[in-house]
């Protein structure tokens, strides 16, 4: 990445790398429709002929069309993303999902001479199945919970008893997004009224131009102690190098792997902000916590920003008192009170709040959402939390309310 500051090998592997994934997923979602076509073609006008022309429709120019807007600098519009990307994303979740119920039918089948029947059965009854949770998630992705945390610590400096952080993550906008479900976050984290606002990471969609859908949305956020953005995977898939300037010229303060002190009621405390692991090992936007932590002064309260909570064992084995995650998402398919979501079966921290030690760790599910509007389980999110002088270190819920129409309705939770 020529001018970000990354070595030539290091570019180069990363090139390597996306090359091998995307041959990877290529393969795994042809051999996906190969399993539904197989099952699926004796129903379909023109059989095999019908269901290469939804693959070539539905995966290969959607696909081909993604990678070359992003490698050819060309921006992708709201009608691209909605006409061509979404149905893209739409398809290969559909795939992914019913190809391997298929497969389960037709083996279920094998014994008793009905492998095409069972199999086409399962792939039907899957199909459904997707469809109607794509319904239920689809209006899951339109709510808005505004949730109050409180995260206490037995050594809190008086001075920042009841200092409000509000935490917005994982937004991707882009002009696609519904500027009427922004205006809700916006007017949720100005109702919340808090000292300091925290942007954790993946601000936008796809590219750079990106910035200017959220500026139009979001760029009003103000807070007395300020607003402060970290990179996340996206801003590093965008193109870091064109997008970093966008981000400086909005009204906020981004850190990347540095800090900034702040005073409050005459006590000084650090906000740091890391890089993000999809910067690679080394280069200007790859995670660096000892150069994060150097300028933090010594025995004060450190407050982190980190998009991948990946980075918070090695912020809480600095002292790192509070660190603020995003990435997961949740999955976008949560079971909270099982400690369960999609993203469970890939990294060891995915979701809720985390403690080791003297230090804490909030998982944020995501303001937005990625690929398809679906969410289920949980609602996406602005996070409220205040911090709190207590006996140990832990992160309690306070109470949640429903952002609906503009709307905020508090609804207070029984905290035992």
């Amino acid at each position: 990445m020529a001018g970000s500051g990354m070595p030539a090998d290091e570019a180069r592997r990363q090139r390597r790398a996306v090359a091998v994934f995307i041959v990877s997923v290529l393969a795994v979602l042809t051999g996906g429709w190969l399993v539904v076509a197989a099952l699926m073609a004796p129903l379909l006008p023109g059989g095999a002929a019908t269901a290469g022309l939804l693959y070539t429709l539905l995966t290969l120019v959607p696909l081909a069309v993604f990678i070359l807007t992003r490698t050819l600098g060309v921006y992708a519009g709201a009608a691209v993303r909605l006409l061509v990307f979404r149905p893209l994303w739409y398809a290969q979740f559909f795939v992914l999902l019913v190809a391997p119920v298929g497969i389960v039918g037709a083996l279920a089948g094998l014994p008793f001479g009905r492998v095409a029947a069972v199999g086409r059965a399962a792939v039907l009854g899957a199909g459904v199945l997707v469809a109607v949770l794509w319904v239920v998630g689809y209006v899951g992705s339109r709510r808005l919970e505004v949730r109050r945390l409180g995260a206490a610590f037995p050594d809190l400096p008086g001075s920042l008893e009841g200092l409000v952080i509000a935490q917005i993550s994982d937004l991707h906008v882009g002009p696609h997004t519904s500027r009427r479900y922004l205006a809700h976050v916006l007017a949720a984290v100005r109702q919340a009224a808090p000292d300091l606002i925290a942007v954790t990471g993946d601000l936008v969609d796809d590219f750079p131009r990106d910035v200017e859908h959220y500026a139009a949305s979001l760029g009003s956020l103000a807070a007395p102690l300020g607003v402060y953005a970290i990179p996340g995977n996206h801003e590093v898939y965008s193109g870091w190098e064109e997008l970093r300037p966008r981000l400086e010229a909005l009204p906020l303060t981004l850190l990347v792997n540095r800090a900034v002190t702040l005073q409050r009621d005459g006590s000084r405390f650090a906000v740091i902000g890391t890089g993000d692991p999809a910067g690679g090992r080394s280069g200007e936007v790859a995670p660096d916590i000892e150069r994060s932590l150097r300028d933090v002064p010594r025995g004060g309260f450190v407050l982190a920003l980190a998009h991948n909570p990946a980075l918070w064992p090695a912020l809480a084995e600095r002292g790192v008192a509070l660190t603020l995650s995003g990435h997961t998402h949740w999955g976008q398919l949560a079971f909270p009170r099982l400690g369960w979501c999609l993203a469970s079966p890939f990294l060891e921290l995915a979701m809720g709040s985390h403690s080791r030690g003297a230090s804490l760790l909030y998982i944020h599910p995501g303001t937005g959402y990625w690929g398809i509007p679906f969410r289920l389980g949980h609602a996406a999110q602005v996070a409220v939390i205040t911090l709190r002088r207590g006996e140990s270190t832990e992160i309690r819920e306070e109470n949640a309310g429903w952002l609906r129409d503009g709307e905020l309705r508090v609804v207070t939770r029984d905290q035992g």
